[in-house]
């Protein structure tokens, strides 16, 4: 995913988890924020609590897949943070990519409410 289609400053995650709009699944937390631009952003936590490093880049590397397969699919404009909940060590790619495409469907970020796979 190229760096202008990414949330990387700490005070613009806080500001999208305080001010957006959160959308919970079993794997995940969305949340999202209108930003402005001609493009949507996408920014990924994995806490400490979920593993170590060669298993949080496992999980970042494997959302950012996800969403980069459907950046064609998202509306414009908006900053869209997911944040993982412990249950997605044991997730494959596919049952991420699956929760992905749920929570951006249920805040209607799909063009005409595509997405499905």
């Amino acid at each position: 995913m190229k760096a202008r289609y990414r949330v990387r400053e700490n005070e613009r995650f806080q500001q999208i988890r305080k001010q957006g709009d959160s959308y919970n699944s079993e794997l995940l937390v969305m949340c999202v924020l209108a930003n402005g631009l001609p493009y949507s952003r996408f920014g990924f936590s994995v806490s400490n609590r979920i593993g170590g490093a060669v298993i949080r880049n496992r999980i970042k590397r494997r959302l950012r897949e996800a969403i980069r397969l459907r950046m064609d699919q998202i509306q414009p404009g908006w900053d869209v943070v997911f944040i993982a909940k412990v249950p997605i060590r044991s997730a494959d790619y596919h049952e991420m990519d699956s929760a992905c495409a749920r929570l951006l469907r249920r805040a209607h970020l799909f063009l005409n409410h595509q997405g499905g796979r």
